[in-house]
Formats: C-alpha cells, sequence, structure tokens
C-alpha cells in the first residue's frame, strides 16, 4: 500500500455481509478477530428468509458494537409460500431494531419463472421501507430491467437505499444514483475482465458504499476461495488506486456514505 493506513484509528464498512452464517461458531469469533485486524469495524447483515432471521440477531448480540441488521426476503427465496414468509418477516420488525429491509429484489439467474411473484414481494417489501423510513438494499442478478421498472413505479424521496453487488453499465450506475441509491461495490472491482473499474472510475466516491457480500464474490487475491469481511480492506485498496487516492479517504468517505444511509 502506498500510504500507511491507520487500522486502529480508522473504519471500513463493510454494508453486506452474511457472516452471520458463522453464528455460534468459533469461527465467527475468528473472522470478527480478522476484522478488527484489518480496521473492519462496521458490519451490516442482510437477512434472507424466515429460517436465517435468529442467525442475524444471534451474531448482533454477540457484536452489538458492530454487527448492525437488516430483514427481508431474498429474490431466491420467493417461492410458492412467500406470502407467509412476508408475514414472519414483517411481524419480526415490528419487534426488533433493524437498521434496512433487505436483501430484496430480482433475480432471474436462477429462476425467471417466479418473476411475478418476485416483483410482488420487491413492491411490499419497498413499501415497508417507505413506510418504516428505512433504506432497502436491492439484489439484482440480471434484472436490471425489471429491477428498474418497479424502482420507476414506486420512486418518491423515502425511496433510497443501497444496489448491493453492483455490477451495470456507467448508464445503470447514474440510473441508480438519480433514484436514491448508493452503489455497493464489492469483490468484482478486482476482477480484471469484469470492467466495474472502469465504471467505479468515472464515478465519485460520494456515490459508493463497500461490501464484501461474504461469503460469496472474494476479492483478488484470494478469488474462488471462500469470502470473509476482513478481505474489505482488498476491495477499499482497489477503489482507491481506481480513483488515484489514499485508502484513508476511501474508507473515511465511504464510511460517512454508510452512516448517511443506515442512519448509524
Amino acid at each position: 500500500m502506498e500510504e500507511q493506513f491507520d487500522l486502529k484509528n480508522q473504519t471500513l464498512t463493510d454494508t453486506h455481509t452474511h457472516i452471520y452464517y458463522q453464528a455460534g461458531s468459533e469461527k465467527l469469533e475468528e473472522q470478527m478477530e480478522r476484522c478488527f485486524a484489518n480496521g473492519v469495524k462496521r458490519l451490516f447483515l442482510p437477512n434472507v428468509d424466515v429460517s436465517s432471521m435468529d442467525k442475524v440477531f444471534e451474531t448482533v448480540a454477540a457484536y452489538p458494537e458492530n454487527c448492525f441488521p437488516m430483514l427481508g426476503l431474498h429474490p431466491c427465496d420467493v417461492k410458492e409460500d412467500y406470502a407467509q414468509q412476508l408475514n414472519e418477516i414483517y411481524a419480526r420488525i415490528q419487534e426488533s431494531k433493524i437498521y434496512a429491509i433487505g436483501e430484496i429484489g430480482i433475480d432471474l439467474y436462477w429462476d425467471q419463472s417466479t418473476l411475478e411473484i418476485q416483483q410482488d414481494a420487491f413492491r411490499k417489501q419497498i413499501q415497508w421501507a417507505k413506510d418504516l423510513g428505512l433504506p432497502i438494499s436491492i439484489h439484482c442478478r440480471e434484472a436490471f430491467d425489471e429491477v428498474f421498472a418497479v424502482l420507476d413505479e414506486m420512486a418518491d424521496e423515502r425511496l433510497f437505499g443501497i444496489f448491493h453487488c453492483f455490477t451495470g453499465s456507467l448508464e445503470q450506475a447514474h440510473r441508480a444514483i438519480n433514484l436514491g441509491f448508493k452503489l455497493g461495490i464489492g469483490g468484482v472491482v478486482t476482477y480484471k475482465k469484469a470492467g466495474l473499474d472502469a465504471v467505479v472510475k468515472e464515478i465519485s466516491l460520494e456515490h459508493i458504499v463497500l461490501e464484501t457480500d461474504s461469503p460469496y464474490l472474494a476479492p483478488v487475491p484470494f478469488r474462488g476461495k471462500e469470502n470473509e469481511s476482513s478481505y474489505l480492506l482488498h476491495i477499499a485498496q482497489k477503489v482507491a488506486d481506481i480513483h488515484e487516492t489514499g485508502l484513508t479517504k476511501v474508507a473515511e468517505v465511504t464510511t460517512h456514505n454508510s452512516k448517511q444511509i443506515f442512519k448509524i
């Protein structure tokens, strides 16, 4: 690294990590220790379905100063019983302190036959967020047109959040920003052939937050291995290199952006 990054006094924020998959295990403790060693001190945990809610809150209880929960139904988990799952998740929201609705959205990579119910679940959860004054964390895979159609339909001053794992074009980036979203930049930005670096270069840091999507999409030099939140340092360094600035500035600006979104 070109600068001396003050790991003790600087803070990196992972705005999207499933580190709670390790809840109650030594692996969680080990990963959190590596996070702290790499300056990653704020982690936001996106729920995926009814069964994962307890793990989210167990992890938050273990690290209340560092881990913050979101609740939502992941589009890949929108199945025939989605209405019941939404009811259960919403009931949990009513009795819990959360910081976003997520992760929610549309995924047409795995199953295009569920598009209609994915759209319905997406709309319902966006409305929850708007009613509660919360941001949303959007999952979008091979569904930019479909996601933007719903966002355009529901756009107003109460709609905001993060476009998680953003991998779109520059035009799509500006469209998301204009709708009130920060771009969640993760390990893909370190992949040579992904082309995301060229997009990130044209986007001001004020529109970017960092994420790992752990345990998925590990950055170089760990590509192909299990990801973890401590690797956020490598993503931050790549963004710093792209913007020809220091790691300290990237940490400060992206953490500030996360505070604007999550209000903590």
